[in-house]
């Protein structure tokens, strides 16, 4: 989808240095059948009039805040303003609240039709293995390709505690994936979430004959070739995903059963045909900033792991039943890929990640039913086998199928949203079942959005990445929505997104390019403009991984330490790497919960 360049240059020359507003809102603007709510932060213990003026200055509605009161998750005494009762719409609107006004706004039908797309985009910008084409993207974010070839062998040699891993006997090209987060490793784990989420958006909207991202509506390279460019997108990651199977015949020494990395570690000799390896990634972190193609490290595949395999058989399950009649010869191998990693994962089903070496994410999970039963539920909804079908109903997880939203360490319910949409996989009363343990769940996040003065679907702790938390929360809500058509879930999820387009103690949006107040400076090696001003800066459409007051690991973040509330324990740093990071496993929630939102509005 084109965008002229005086589109760019507005969306790039909103800046941060705007003026703070006491009523916030989000920035980009309001639905005109969905809920309209403004915070007020204001120390009045009384309720106090507000005005809501048009373009002309006319009073179009009025009425008094609400007092919430003081709110732990601000540090604020807070104000609501709701006036969804106006069902106007129009640009130029604002609303004035004892001697404060908010900064105009809209109330359309179509503030979400851009950004899907452009959180989408991200995905191409994030490529590894080739050019970022300034064609699609433009000068400034072009750049040649990183890591191209990537032909790498296992790491090997002694870790951090002494432990001498015995590597591999082969070397693979892995050329191709995703670039996880502001450091340039690619990981299938936290790979497959991201994947899962791009998949099961296109599934979603196909069994509904929801026709967005069709082909040639995305800047990509593939665009034109007949394909969704949804599925193009996705498709980059699947290809590396099957690059990472370990070959058939292979034999290696791995420590079965251990959980963590300490001194003594024991390698068993297995038989690893079939199972993923966990990771590529550089011997040492890169400095801040580095491009891509610049990187001076050796980069290394890293042992295989169970929970690796898993991601793989179920991604590629999915990648099976979705390809099928459009790409016959793909889906196929994809279910092989798919079978194969199930088998693998059985035949060594406690081969843990351990994060041994420095320089990438360790993603180690040290509960893998969640895994087993995500990879089971995709392929009983692809194949339909008995096998898979027991192995679904004897999990745990299938007798309590949504227990909290998902995470890339948290998966059970990624396998119970298959089952939800599939309209073969179980019987019509067990899907309803799921449904509505959806349903239950998305009830769970409202009533802790009653207990928050911002009206967010998450109290107490903000977790490193707590953007992608509400994104995920704010999916099972929308889903909760297509089930029921209960507005309590469809409001849960504008609710999600006001918050990140700026309604919120920090009055800032989280998504760059988008509102008057967005990040502009993510923890990225490439988009490192306030390092080095040769880098550029985001593009549009990026989101910060958000308020983080429990794993303050950066330096910015420690000094924030015990001085901020979780709303607000945010920087806009590029070295600001727990609360201010990019990653694909958070901008693919923002592509399935905008694009759900754009799709609403549109057919209403």
């Amino acid at each position: 989808m084109d965008r002229p360049a005086a589109i760019i240059a507005a969306l790039l020359l909103t800046s941060a240095s705007a003026p703070s507003s006491a009523i916030r809102l989000n920035q980009l603007g309001l639905v005109p059948d969905g809920p309209k709510r403004a915070m007020f932060a204001n120390s009045s213990d009384g309720p106090l009039r507000w005005q809501l003026l048009d373009s002309k200055g006319v009073v179009r509605a009025s009425g008094e805040t609400q007092v919430f009161g003081d709110d732990p998750e601000s540090g604020e005494h807070v104000h609501r303003i709701d006036f969804s009762g106006f069902r106007g719409s129009g640009a130029g609107f604002q609303l004035t609240a004892g001697s404060q006004s908010s900064r105009g706004f809209e109330i359309g039908r179509t503030i979400y039709s851009r950004l899907p797309h452009d959180a989408l985009e991200y995905f191409y910008h994030s490529r590894s293995g080739t050019p970022i084409d300034a064609r699609l993207v433009g000068a400034e974010w072009a750049r040649p390709a990183g890591h191209l070839p990537q032909r790498v062998t296992c790491i090997s040699g002694a870790d951090r505690n002494g432990n001498v891993w015995p590597g591999c006997p082969y070397t693979r090209d892995v050329t191709g994936g995703w670039y996880d987060a502001g450091d340039q490793g690619e990981y299938v784990v936290n790979g497959g979430i991201a994947l899962w989420t791009l998949q099961d958006l296109y599934e979603r909207n196909r069994l509904r004959d929801v026709r967005e991202f069709k082909d040639g509506s995305e800047r990509i390279p593939e665009a034109a070739n007949g394909v969704s460019d949804l599925l193009d997108q996705a498709r980059w990651e699947m290809e590396f995903f099957l690059k990472m199977q370990v070959p058939e015949g292979t034999h290696l020494r791995l420590p079965l059963g251990a959980k963590r990395n300490a001194p003594g570690l024991t390698f068993t000799e297995v038989d690893a045909s079939g199972m993923a390896h966990h990771k590529v990634a550089d011997e040492h972190w890169t400095p801040l900033p580095t491009r891509p193609d610049r990187d001076p490290l050796r980069r290394y595949l890293f042992p295989p792991s169970t929970g690796a395999t898993l991601n793989l058989a179920a991604t590629a399950a999915q990648c099976a039943r979705i390809w099928r009649g459009i790409d016959d010869a793909f889906a196929k191998r994809c279910l092989i890929a798919a079978e194969r990693a199930w088998n693998a994962a059985k035949r060594n089903p406690e081969v843990y990640a351990i994060d041994a070496f420095p320089g990438s994410g360790g993603y180690g999970d040290r509960d893998l039913s969640d895994e087993f039963y995500w990879a089971a539920c995709e392929l009983l909804a692809t194949t339909g086998s008995p096998e898979y079908r027991a192995a679904v109903e004897a999990s745990p997880h299938f007798r309590d199928p949504v227990t909290e939203e998902p995470g890339w360490a948290a998966v059970a319910t990624l396998g119970s949203i298959t089952l939800a949409l599939s309209p073969d996989a179980l019987a019509p009363q067990e899907r309803q079942r799921i449904r509505a343990a959806i349903a239950d769940a998305s009830d769970r996040f409202l009533a802790e959005e009653r207990r928050t003065g911002y009206e967010v679907p998450l109290a107490s702790n903000y977790t490193w990445g707590s953007n992608s938390v509400l994104l995920n929360r704010a999916m099972l809500m929308a889903l909760a929505y297509d089930f029921t058509r209960r507005r309590r879930y469809r409001d849960g999820v504008a609710d999600v997104m006001d918050y990140l387009l700026g309604r919120n103690p920090l009055d800032r949006s989280f998504v760059t390019g988008y509102g008057a107040r967005p990040m502009e400076n993510p923890h990225h090696r490439f988009w490192a403009h306030s390092l080095d001003p040769a880098y550029p800066p985001p593009p549009p459409g990026v989101l910060s991984g958000g308020p983080n007051n429990t794993a303050m690991a950066d330096e910015v973040a420690r000094k924030m330490k015990g001085s901020c509330g979780p709303q607000t324990c945010w920087a806009d740093n590029t070295l600001a790497f727990s609360m201010n990071e990019v990653a694909i496993n958070w901008n693919a929630p923002l592509v399935w919960v905008s694009a759900w939102l754009d799709e609403s509005e549109k057919n209403r």
